[in-house]
């Protein structure tokens, strides 16, 4: 047996990004291959979809915890908490589709009215400066919203110790006892913890808020920036042979570049979707070509009635 394409893929995305790049995408495969043994009576007989649940289970809360370490709100949810989406992979793949698909859109809807490359050029570039330029705003504003309200969360939490520690003392003692601890044990736990308020405000801001004080949400401005890059990869396809070819030339270079990038996409979304390569990939360019077919459409409709 040898592995195949899928294992190799994240294997050196693993190598080259970190485990963590990966975890998500390989928690959400584990997932959905959670009740392949279920009607295999040998399997059933050596415990094996136990195991397989179990492992979900594991993966799950490796993947959704935060570096170093989970906090105690994940513990107790990973029965019911599902963080496989929204993952940097998934995100990668989703932006460059973002460009891709807006621009070949833009730039076919325009070329219904015109087959001027100059125009067309113009309208590709604006396109994607655009785009990538308001998909960064939009990330950067995402982020640093999400910040301000972390902090704002921490600062309540705060103020809550300072003014009522006691209370909080047993919020940390009712936390630890949800998680299997002995009153006994919980308390002393907690006597240690609000020795030092710094600490005490550490693990009720982990533990009762779910938040890692540490990170709150990442960089806004690294998120803007790999939007920005993301979306603007994708953008150029379009466009490519505008830079060098004229009129209908350039439109088929565009198509064929944007064709095979959609194709990768499509193939690249496998990853994480579990589903074939093949139906992936022609899912994607059947889809990013009906819209730039239906903008083409439009564009050629207003060009037509304008020169009337």
């Amino acid at each position: 047996m040898r592995p195949g394409w899928r294992t190799r893929a994240l294997g050196w995305l693993a190598r080259r990004f970190g485990p963590e790049f990966v975890l998500p995408v390989i928690s959400g495969l584990e997932k959905a291959d959670v009740g392949s043994y279920d009607a295999q009576p040998d399997a059933v007989d050596g415990g094996l979809p136990q195991a397989e649940r179990s492992h979900a289970r594991i993966l799950a809360a490796i993947a959704g915890g935060p570096e170093g370490g989970l906090s105690g709100s994940t513990l107790g949810r990973i029965e019911g908490r599902h963080r496989t989406g929204g993952n940097a992979l998934r995100a990668a793949v989703l932006g460059a589709n973002d460009g891709l698909v807006s621009n070949l859109s833009l730039v076919m809807g325009v070329a219904g009215a015109t087959v001027d490359s100059h125009t067309l050029l113009i309208t590709g570039l604006a396109g994607l400066v655009a785009g990538a330029c308001s998909m960064a705003m939009g990330e950067w504003l995402s982020v640093n919203s999400a910040r301000e309200l972390y902090q704002q969360q921490i600062e309540t939490e705060a103020g809550e110790l300072e003014q009522a520690p006691d209370e909080e003392k047993e919020e940390i003692i009712l936390i630890y006892q949800a998680k299997g601890l002995s009153e006994a044990q919980a308390r002393a736990l907690a006597d240690q913890l609000m020795s030092n308020k710094e600490t005490a405000l550490d693990t009720l801001v982990r533990e009762e808020l779910g938040i890692d004080p540490d990170e709150l949400g990442g960089s806004a401005w690294t998120a803007a920036g790999t939007s920005f890059c993301l979306f603007a990869f994708g953008a150029v396809f379009p466009i490519i042979g505008l830079f060098f070819l004229t009129a209908e030339a350039a439109l088929l270079a565009g198509l064929i570049a944007s064709g095979v990038a959609l194709f990768a996409i499509g193939a690249g979304t496998s990853l994480f979707t579990g589903r074939g390569v093949l139906f992936s990939g022609l899912r994607q360019l059947l889809i990013g070509f009906a819209a730039a077919g239906v903008t083409f459409l439009i564009g050629r409709l207003v060009g037509v009635s304008l020169a009337g």
